[in-house]
Order: C-alpha cells, then structure tokens, then sequence
C-alpha cells in the first residue's frame, strides 16, 4: 500500500466500519466506497479496528495488533486450512504478536475471562515451561485464532484495493495507550510500569482543567519509556508499521504523550496528584523516520497544548486537528478558528467524542447560536450543518473531515461516544435509505466548491 500522506486538497469521512448498516466487513463497505467516490470523498477514516476490553470503546482494546472478529462477516469465516502457504507464511510475517495474543485468548479464556494478572502464577508470569505445554496442549485452538486474524487481514487487503481503486485513501486511529488486560502487557510486562504482581505503579491520564476539577484518571500503566528506548524502541515501532500495512494514513491519540505524560500514583484515585515526564518520542519518531522517510501519522493534539508537542509534531511534518464546534470563542488565536487553520492541519467538523452538529447547536443558548452565525457571517436560513461543512471545507486545511452524521444532519440520537461517560456508546448505525441521491449530489458540490474534488 502506498504510503504517502495527502499531499493535496482533499475531503472526507468519518465512518466507524460497526455504523455500517450490517456492522461488518462485508458488501456494505463496497457500497459505501463507492458512494465515497461519487461524492467526491477521497478519504474514509475509521476508528480503531481492535478488540475491546471492556463495553464496546475500541480505545481500551484487548491487543495492541489483532483486529476485532466480530467484524468478519459469516460468509468470509472460513473453516481452518492448515496448509494456506500464504496462511503459512503471513503467521511467520506476524509472530512478533500473533502467538502471544493467541496464547492470550485462549488463556483469558479458560480462566473464565479473568485479567492476565489474576491468572495462576504460572501463567500470569509467563513461566517458559507452562507455555511450551499450553502450547502444546491447545495447539488447535490456537491456529484457529490465528486463522481468524489471518482471515480479517485477508478481508481488510481486499477493501484496501477497493478503495485505491476508487482513488481512496484509508485512515485509521491508534490509542496512544494501551489497556492494563491486554496480550501486549502480559507479553511485555517489562515495557510497562508494573509491580511484581503485574499490577500498574503509574497510571496514565489528564491534569485538572476548565472542564473537570479532578482531572481524568484513564488507568491504562505506563510505559516504562527506559526499557523501551533500551531495546531501541522496538514494540512501539512493529506497532506503527503494523498499521501503516492497514492504512494510509494514521491518527495517534493524545499525541503530546510522546513528549510528555501526565504521571498518576496508581494508589490514587484521580489525576489530581500527578506530575508531568518527560517522553522520548522524539527519537522513537526520528528512528521511523530513518525508516520510513515521511511518516503517514496525524497528530491528535486537541486539549491544552505546549509549545514543545507544536514544535515535536512540526519537526515531523506531521498534520495535526482543528475541530469547527471548538471554534466560537472570543479568543483571536483560537486554533479551530478557521481563519487560524493552516495547510498543516485537518479540519472536522466535529470527532467521535463530539455532539454531532445539530445536537451541538441545538444545546447552544440562543445568544451562542446567533454568535455562532455571527461568526460564519450567516442568517437563520441558512442551514447550520450546511454553514459548517463549507466553512471547513473552504479553510486552508490540507483535509477536511466529517462525520457521516454530520453529512446527514443528525442529531443528539445519532451521537457516538460522550467522553468519560460509561454509558451505553459506540452503538449508531446508519441505514442506506438515508443516504439519497441529494445527499450524494450536494456532498459533492460542496466539495468540488472549495476545490478538494
């Protein structure tokens, strides 16, 4: 797959593959690559294709590397052949992680889906011996494992031809952290802040801010940066490339973590008694670098924001994010103010944690909704989603991107996540009916309008 960022004017969505109408990787994803292409839409951004731990947040997901078989359609769960040369040979391109998350499953499994850490000894730490028989004892349920990751890559590079052959771009999500019960921290324990019973010494999270007085504690450990710049940052980067083999381009979450991390007592509650730490992200980016040459990553750095990540994520050319319902203050530098938005940056209408546009609105008072079509100089006929999409649209920002509710002008209902909520989120689906050919032909307008066609 061709590895080049976008390097021109270009427009997108945001479809998560489960607000697909079946929720799977089947013929609904040709048809939703082909009414991006007859729209005008050169890029279809997803969120993180993992397994989820806990609910059904793909941010908190069980491997750092496997993707979800629940979005493998029935049709393409074919039985188990051994003796696939390329099966064969895609186990060994994937062994750097594809046995011990196998081993993980399997494990969690028989332990009546119980964390790695409340495992029996042997098993929690990793004892050689007790693998080599698990292995061998369960041998077969194993390779099945395997296979089914095998067959969701499989079904994946198919959809990755489809979609350059529609001259679409695929951009996915990467959590900056991984969770506590995953494959990848019982696997590595050494590259996380553990205790010797596998439990997390340091937590990662948020100071307090305007918006919450205690901070967000998240619980995911930390990384133990040491250890990992010590083996020259080998995990973290099998991890990038493993993604960058899934999509074009990709978007690490909470991107300052790799200049610095909001460092949390694991003993204390909230994130209130934290401190900030120093990170070496700067030269695990610079050994990809020397890899790669350009980095297809975007930089999520939303939230408060030090000069020091600005000068990291610009070291590296790498885009970062302007958010439009972000926008309406009476702060001249506002960054999602889209006079503000240079070429460096993607512009959403709003992201996956947001309100979608017309619940947005809808919440403002009176006096903010007319500031709001002050600002996009606007009277109240016009249509306020319309108003937003073309002033992103028509920003210097190299991408813009919106999410497909947005595009339907939906409202609260079709919201799909509300940050620190544990609620029932991540559920909205669309159906084809909503789609209309005015839909289609106005999406497309608007976008060959501000020349991102």
């Amino acid at each position: 797959m061709s590895l080049l960022p976008i390097t021109q004017r270009a427009s997108g969505i945001l479809l998560h593959p489960t607000s697909l109408p079946s929720g799977q990787l089947d013929a609904d994803v040709f048809r939703w690559l082909d009414f991006l292409a007859d729209s005008c839409q050169q890029v279809w951004q997803v969120l993180p294709l993992g397994i989820p731990a806990i609910g059904n947040s793909p941010y908190q997901c069980l491997s750092a590397f496997a993707a979800n078989p629940d979005l493998l359609p029935q049709q393409l769960n074919l039985p188990l052949d051994a003796d696939d040369e390329m099966f064969t040979s895609w186990k060994d391109q994937q062994s750097y992680w594809l046995h011990d998350f196998a081993m993980y499953t399997v494990l969690k499994d028989k332990n009546h889906n119980a964390p790695w850490f409340a495992w029996p000894k042997p098993m929690r730490d990793r004892s050689p011996d007790t693998l080599v028989e698990l292995s061998e004892k369960y041998a077969d349920i194993l390779e099945l494992f395997k296979w089914q990751q095998f067959l969701i890559h499989k079904t994946w590079k198919n959809i990755v031809h489809a979609a350059h052959d529609r001259n679409i771009h695929l951009f996915g999500d990467m959590p900056i952290f991984v969770a506590h019960d995953s494959a990848d921290v019982w696997a590595h324990p050494g590259l996380f802040m553990l205790d010797k019973d596998g439990q997390p010494e340091w937590v990662t999270g948020v100071p307090p801010d305007y918006f919450s007085e205690t901070g967000q504690r998240w619980g995911n450990p930390q990384f133990n940066w040491q250890a990992m710049q010590e083996t020259g940052f080998t995990w973290w980067l099998q991890r990038l490339q493993h993604h960058f083999q899934w999509f074009d381009l990709v978007r690490i979450d909470h991107f300052r973590g790799l200049e610095g991390v909001w460092m949390i007592d694991a003993k204390c509650d909230t994130a209130i008694d934290g401190y900030w730490d120093k990170t070496p992200g700067d030269q695990m980016l610079q050994l990809l670098q020397q890899q790669m040459g350009s980095i297809p990553l975007v930089a999520e750095d939303l939230g408060v924001i030090t000069p020091e990540v600005t000068e990291l994520r610009k070291k590296y050319k790498l885009p970062g994010m302007s958010v439009l319902q972000f926008a309406f203050d009476a702060f001249e530098d506002n960054p999602h103010k889209p006079a503000n938005i240079t070429t460096d940056r993607i512009v959403y209408s709003g992201t996956h944690d947001n309100n979608t546009t017309v619940g947005w609105f809808t919440a403002l008072k009176p006096n903010e909704q007319q500031f709001v079509r002050d600002t996009l100089g606007i009277s109240k006929e016009k249509n306020i989603v319309d108003a937003i999409i073309e002033s992103a649209m028509s920003s210097d920002a190299i991408l813009s991107m919106f999410p497909l509710q947005d595009i339907l002008k939906l409202g609260e209902e079709a919201r799909m996540n509300i940050p620190g909520d544990d609620g029932n989120h991540w559920l909205w689906k669309f159906s084809w009916d909503q789609i209309t050919p005015e839909i289609q032909d106005k999406l497309k307008e608007m976008t060959t309008h501000a020349n991102r066609c």
